[in-house]
């Protein structure tokens, strides 16, 4: 009797705390929403007395409009990319979607049945609140550089010369400059990825603790900021993902012991170890699958991704593949013909780029006989985001000094696009080394310039972009669009052929035909109208 009393009061007790932690999270909750709408209504007010100061406001009295969004007027849109005075595929994909968003604020809006933009007059209609929060978008850019009085302009110079992007004068841009936060993006040694995502969620809550918008969009793959922006702040939430967190590639990695940049030969080669990592593997997988879900509009970058966001992200809704933007507009004018034995490589340095395999692979090359060693050049090009980034530059050099191929090879650092653009119609051969790479921009570039182009035979380049690949073994070469490799024997036979037949041989004309002919669909053009239909379908801008 008195172990049933015990067993009654215990369930009674143990109800009476859920319901006060229930209750407790709850009021917690409503006083974050208040806290946030509050923030949001200050910048509402900020930028409304803006526009008021402004000249076309002096002049043109604006009225609000009945269908309109209740904040005055003002639609705000957060964007999440700490790092967006980079120059690297991530930021131009930032750059390229907030000038889709002048374009919108313009009333440039998608036209389906022909899959082009066009000018198309705004309706007001009481029941089109897209439309009318389309004309009245604010842009906010959550960043870690740090402020200064020609920030804005030198970032928009910067972007025009390295992407070839201009933003629209309509369109009201707003920095939240988090710069004194900048140590919560550090890496961790251990429990990397918790580390780092808890590290995001803290930025985000700085972040819209300044200025907390209508939709938060995370343009970096920093899922756990959902949490913060969607639950607490009570922001619809978008995402553009350039790749998983964490995907089931990565677990099958650690699962067969195989030591790559971010399974350590040490841990890969203790089986206990492996196992612990193995779970927290596996319990990470689980709470990113459940932060993902939050997102009321996910766009992926290639289908690669897009099949592993699907798996882990399970309650998120459709996923749209929109493939990121690539200038191939004014590569397509570089000759085809009398390129140089130059050995091309473009993408930032960072480990998961596997730059090593690139310097094996050429030091094979140059070992060949049929191979002139003073006329092959091997080059790369990249940014560096950081000292992480220029101590890697420096284990490059030291290991293209081992392998005595340091004459050969060249490194040219934070350069412009017309550097870039420069060496692209100089090239002869591109050459990407990334293992599961999510989609591949360098790869889109290079094959639009008429570079015979061998990729990584995994990820993004495999599924989406060099379909038809050659190689020695390919009898019929009058569709293929580039060649695939996976180790440093292939590659270095690849280059070999290439060489030996000639920049202008039939064979390597027709890969590079073919190839720029491809890229087409990766172009600017194809991004903006795609970007616009996913946003404009969706309920985001409601």
């Amino acid at each position: 009797m008195g172990d049933l009393l015990n067993l009654e009061r215990l369930a009674h007790f143990s109800g009476a705390t859920l319901l006060a932690a229930f209750a407790t999270a709850t009021i917690y909750l409503h006083q974050c929403r208040s806290y946030f709408n509050l923030i949001r209504q200050d910048f509402i007010a900020y930028q409304r007395q803006r526009n008021e100061n402004s000249a076309e406001s002096s002049t043109k009295k604006k009225t609000k409009e009945k269908g309109s969004n209740p904040d005055d007027n003002t639609f705000v849109i957060g964007f999440f990319h700490p790092h967006c005075s980079s120059g690297g595929g991530g930021e131009r994909v930032l750059w390229k979607a907030i000038q889709a968003l002048g374009e919108l604020k313009e009333g440039k809006l998608m036209d389906r049945r022909t899959n082009k933009s066009k000018k198309k007059s705004v309706s007001t209609s009481a029941d089109d609140d897209t439309l009318n929060n389309c004309k009245n978008l604010v842009v906010v850019i959550y960043t870690v550089d740090e402020p200064s009085a020609t920030y804005e302009k030198d970032l928009l110079t910067h972007v025009r010369e390295r992407f070839s992007i201009t933003i629209p004068k309509s369109l009201s841009l707003h920095f939240v400059h988090l710069h004194e936060e900048k140590r919560l993006l550090q890496k961790s040694k251990r429990l990397t990825m918790m580390a780092e995502s808890l590290g995001t969620m803290k930025l985000a809550w700085c972040a819209l603790s300044a200025v907390t918008p209508h939709v938060f969009f995370d343009t970096t793959g920093c899922a756990f900021t959902f949490f913060v922006a969607r639950l607490l702040a009570g922001c619809k939430v978008g995402a553009y993902v350039h790749y998983p967190t964490i995907s089931t590639d990565m677990l099958s990695l650690v699962w067969k012991r195989r030591p790559t940049y971010n399974n350590d030969a040490k841990v890969a080669a203790n089986p206990i170890v492996t196992c612990a990592k193995l779970i927290y593997y596996v319990i990470f997988a689980f709470l990113y699958g459940l932060v993902g879900s939050l997102a009321n509009l996910v766009m992926v970058n290639s289908s690669w991704t897009k099949n592993h966001i699907q798996y882990l992200w399970k309650l998120s809704g459709k996923v749209h593949v929109v493939f990121p933007p690539v200038d191939t507009k004014s590569l397509k004018v570089l000759p085809l013909a009398d390129r140089e034995n130059m050995i091309l490589s473009i993408g930032q340095f960072r480990p998961e780029k596997d730059h090593t395999l690139q310097l094996v692979s050429f030091a094979k090359l140059l070992e060949n006989e049929e191979i002139k060693k003073s006329d092959v050049k091997l080059v790369l090009i990249g940014s560096c985001r950081g000292e992480d980034d220029r101590q890697l530059v420096d284990q490059l050099q030291k290991r293209a000094r081992e392998l005595n191929i340091q004459d050969n090879v060249e490194f040219v650092l934070n350069q412009p696009y017309p550097v870039l653009k420069d060496y692209l119609g100089r090239a002869s051969i591109g050459l990407h080394t990334m293992w599961n790479e999510h989609f591949g921009i360098g790869v889109v570039e290079m094959m639009a310039a008429g570079l015979v182009t061998i990729a990584h035979e995994s990820g993004g380049p495999e599924s989406d972009i060099i379909q038809s690949p050659w190689n020695e073994r390919t009898l019929d070469y009058s569709n293929c669009t580039g060649c695939l490799a996976s180790n440093a024997e292939q590659y270095a036979a690849l280059m070999r052929r290439i060489i030996k037949d000639g920049s202008s041989s039939d064979l390597a004309m027709k890969i590079r035909e073919n190839g720029r002919k491809h890229a087409k669909q990766f172009s600017d053009e194809v991004f903006m109208n795609a970007f616009k239909g996913a946003l404009l379908s969706s309920s985001l801008l409601k």
